[in-house]
């Protein structure tokens, strides 16, 4: 069963359009829990364009599953996530200024690089993932950076879903079982949704836990929140 971690990043935008503390991340963060989210997702960008560090510390103590911190490793990130202490960190290749977080790393160029910055991670006690596209050539390098788990980028295979969705899955077949076999987790996330969730977890059944942000807030406008993580909650456990 894959493990159902919100992204809570979305509601960080709708307060921050309007300023002052409507709706309240923290209460939401806590009611995503209530309703049987089994973790909480988080990105703080350097712009602060929705989750800030501030959230993140006031987070950081309500918290009561998997708290899962993602973001691309400067030194502002490693300060924060270092003092913070979540359960997983998550790491991303992302530029400062980009819209959302649009591919995977190149473990093997930045093999040095990641093997420092996860090695850090661990040895504060904190459970890493790296962002990965569906290359078995990037999960050997996974490998070979020592991460815990990775996250397989799952934007391709939401948008080729509706075409052919056994095209949509394989290489992510493919890169999962490679990870399995070398002893990595398995996380998911990025564009899956009620329609395409269910199937990938069938299919990569070795999956641990999911990242469901923008769609599932989407949903929660017209379902509700608690209906809404609810019916996640199905997709993600019916194998």
């Amino acid at each position: 069963m894959a493990r159902l971690s919100v992204n809570i990043n979305k509601f960080a935008t709708l307060r921050n359009a309007r300023g002052g503390n409507n709706p309240d991340l923290i209460k939401t963060a806590i009611d995503c829990e209530r309703f049987g989210a089994e973790g909480i997702t988080v990105h703080p960008r350097p712009d602060e364009r929705h989750i800030r560090k501030d959230d993140v510390l006031e987070l950081s103590k309500v918290v009561s599953t998997e708290f899962n911190i993602e973001g691309y490793p400067d030194k502002r990130f490693m300060d924060l996530v270092i003092k913070v202490q979540p359960t997983q960190v998550t790491l991303v290749p992302d530029p400062p200024d980009v819209l959302t977080s649009n591919a995977g790393w190149n473990t093997i160029e930045k093999k040095g690089f990641l093997r420092e910055i996860l090695n850090e991670l661990k040895s504060n006690g904190i459970r890493t993932s790296i962002f990965l596209e569906p290359d078995e050539k990037m999960v050997d390098g996974a490998k070979e950076v020592e991460t815990d788990r990775i996250e397989l980028y799952t934007e391709a295979y939401a948008r080729n879903y509706t075409n052919n969705k056994v095209d949509a899955i394989k290489l992510y077949k493919q890169a999962a079982l490679k990870a399995e076999s070398l002893g990595i987790g398995i996380n998911a996330g990025h564009d899956l949704d009620l329609k395409n969730l269910n199937y990938f977890v069938k299919e990569i059944p070795m999956t641990q836990e999911v990242s469901i942000g923008h769609a599932l807030v989407c949903d929660a406008i017209y379902l509700g929140l608690e209906n809404t993580i609810q019916m996640y909650l199905k997709q993600a456990c019916d194998k």
